[in-house]
């Protein structure tokens, strides 16, 4: 039996419906998204939608690390960096084009999802979770769109759920690649329950006990998941983006980008988590920031289908552009943490440049 990276499940609930599981399988790579995943996900998705007897989607990850640590991006850095194939269609353009068709599958989907969020995830994890009906985080999960690390920027649909997040916390998040945890993800609304790992057996247990008949799917979960998140209230963190909203709505107010990230690196020399959420600008690229930036200035008021398909075009040239590859060199394949950005501040860069990647 090969090792399979999902692994898909039916639960029986008491009256003989059924709740569909897929399980994430892949801890020792912390989960990462590939293409082979994508493609063994969307089509079962799409089964169960039409499935009578499944009246709920159930999504977690195997393992207590991560959730799902984000995409496949060294089997991206491949496709950019050798030879294509005769088909002409990259590995990397077909992992952006199915992974946001999945995405969108999940958000718009016509059951209850409910996405068991514990532990890591970053880039396209957080991209599932955020598309579920019921997304539930742990004491355990930690939430992250680090992209511009990377040279890329939030995608899996951010240029939607960041704009909509209060405030400006959105941009900062955005921005800095900063962790959230379980109560920080509720406030920014990228979750919806915080419920204790502990208790994850006896929620399944409760749903799968149920009688689902002639009953409202969304209220059978929504109850469920509510009653034992009001047995885990104890052990919610505190939330540091709450705590600091009014001091990120102050240091992402400025005129310009460059401002911004200005006042923003002012707080990484100080203490506490402000300090530590704005430090990874400094070796961010400046490409990525002004693309998250005005790819979110871009989407204000976009649908999820418009922000999906604009971000299709921008993956597509942070495919080609040479800043993401580089991105992952450094971090990922030499792992000498020296990556060599086409500008190395904002302040050099050309706006022509930054332009380019949002032309088809």
């Amino acid at each position: 039996m090969s090792h399979q990276p999902i692994v898909f499940e039916e639960w029986k609930t008491a009256d003989g419906a059924l709740i569909a599981v897929a399980r994430l399988n892949s801890p020792k790579a912390l989960n990462t998204l590939s293409l082979e995943m994508i493609r063994m996900l969307t089509p079962q998705l799409k089964s169960w939608a039409e499935d009578d007897r499944v009246r709920a989607v159930w999504i977690e990850a195997e393992g207590d690390k991560a959730f799902c640590a984000g995409g496949d991006i060294v089997a991206l850095y491949r496709s950019m960096t050798e030879p294509q194939s005769e088909s002409g269609v990259s590995e990397g353009v077909a992992f952006f084009t199915e992974e946001y068709e999945m995405d969108y599958l999940i958000h718009s989907f016509p059951k209850p999802v409910v996405c068991w969020g514990h532990g890591l995830a970053m880039g396209g994890g957080v991209g599932i979770i955020v598309g579920a009906s019921h997304r539930v985080v742990t004491e355990a999960s930690m939430l992250a769109m680090p992209e511009s690390s990377i040279g890329l920027y939030p995608d899996v649909a951010a240029g939607w759920f960041l704009n909509r997040a209060p405030g400006r916390t959105g941009l900062f998040l955005g921005l800095t690649g900063a962790r959230m945890n379980a109560a920080d993800a509720l406030f920014v609304g990228l979750a919806d329950r915080f419920i204790k790992h502990e208790l994850k057996a006896a929620v399944v247990a409760d749903l799968t006990a149920h009688n689902w008949q002639g009953e409202d799917a969304f209220a059978v979960v929504g109850s469920v998941l509510r009653q034992h998140e009001n047995q885990s209230a104890d052990a919610l963190p505190e939330s540091p983006v709450r705590a600091h909203f009014d001091a990120i709505n102050r240091v992402t107010d400025a005129d310009s980008l460059t401002d911004m990230v200005a006042q923003m690196t002012e707080l990484s020399s100080t203490e506490g988590w402000l300090a530590k959420a704005t430090r990874p600008l400094a070796a961010a690229s400046p490409t990525s920031l002004a693309l998250c930036w005005q790819h979110l200035r871009n989407c204000r008021l976009d649908s999820l289908s418009e922000v999906l398909a604009k971000e299709l075009t921008l993956s597509q040239n942070c495919l080609s552009k040479g800043e993401f590859a580089e991105g992952v060199r450094a971090l990922l394949i030499d792992k000498d943490k020296q990556p060599r950005w086409r500008y190395a501040s904002l302040a050099e860069m050309d706006s022509e440049w930054i332009d380019s990647f949002f032309k088809d």
